[in-house]
């Protein structure tokens, strides 16, 4: 069968963790941040898991990662 090609944009959002698990970061933190609050800024700062329901998809991007 040959290679797979990986989707760039879905490489540079997305690692997987050890358990399989899909991670990405938060939206929302790029421009127009002066109006969001400290404690919202702050708050995306943190990683978070992809949905369940989203995972297949995601790993079918990134089969090499």
């Amino acid at each position: 069968m040959p290679k797979l090609k990986t989707h760039s944009g879905a490489k540079k959002r997305f690692r997987l963790t050890k358990s399989g698990k899909v991670k990405r970061a938060h939206a929302y933190k790029n421009h127009i941040l002066n109006k969001k609050t400290t404690k919202r800024k702050r708050g995306l700062r943190q990683g978070a898991y992809a949905d369940v329901t989203n995972e297949a998809v995601i790993k079918k991007l990134i089969p090499y990662k």
